[in-house]
């Protein structure tokens, strides 16, 4: 999933964005709050995290006018301000979740996953395609029975392609929702990335999930 973080301090940005790239989250950074609003602009996201104290316009400024834009992506406003009018000013804005500073980045995590559950199609922790399970908590992947080692990236392709099992992903959602602003479109990250996961995850298995639609995209699903 792609998570826009929009926080000024640079220290604690690197810190965040690092670990959520770990846990294989795409990562964009914007430092001020206009930037925030023109990130959103030109990208999609799954989720924004939100400091209350920006640089331009403060995190209530942004997420009022995501709002009135009509961007319904989940934001999880961060800030040093515990007062409880700071909180309902941030949920009148239209956030969804509020964290104070400072806070464990596990307690961060579980706040993430439970907002990326809250939307239309609810996002199970566990996905089951034939034989294929993916854990979304502890990124365990198993393979009729048999645990898959996967990277970071390898293992968020596969979560994309396995919450849309049974329907097309093109090249470009993939682009969009897997990597971050870093990605190149010119080059064949994709294609690599697919590759590696045939080989760990349809092996020598008889049953194929991982399929090729060429000039469209990528599909999982059984074929028996």
């Amino acid at each position: 999933m792609r998570i826009l973080l929009v926080e000024d301090e640079p220290r604690m940005a690197n810190v965040i964005a690092k670990g959520l790239r770990e846990q294989s989250y795409a990562v964009d950074v914007a430092p001020d709050g206009d930037a925030g609003l023109y990130q959103t602009s030109i990208n999609d996201y799954d989720l924004i995290l939100l400091d209350v104290l920006l640089p331009q316009r403060d995190g209530y400024e942004v997420c009022r006018e995501l709002r009135e834009r009509g961007n319904a992506t989940p934001i999880l406003m961060v800030t040093a301000r515990a007062a409880i009018d700071d909180r309902l000013t941030g949920f009148d804005a239209g956030a969804d979740d509020y964290l104070t500073k400072p806070f464990s980045f596990r307690e961060l995590l579980a706040r993430i996953r439970a907002l990326l559950r809250r939307d239309s199609q609810l996002r199970p922790d566990v996905l089951e395609i034939e034989d294929l399970i993916l854990d979304s908590a502890s990124h365990r992947v198993s393979r009729a029975s048999h645990e898959v080692q996967l990277t970071a990236k390898e293992y968020a392709l596969l979560e994309y392609l396995a919450r849309r099992a049974g329907h097309l992903v093109s090249r470009a959602e993939i682009a969009t929702h897997v990597w971050d602003d870093s990605f190149d479109p010119f080059s064949n990250t994709i294609e690599v990335y697919m590759n590696r996961l045939r080989k760990k995850i349809d092996g020598n298995h008889p049953l194929k999930l991982l399929h090729t639609r060429r000039g469209e995209g990528y599909i999982l699903e059984s074929r028996h």
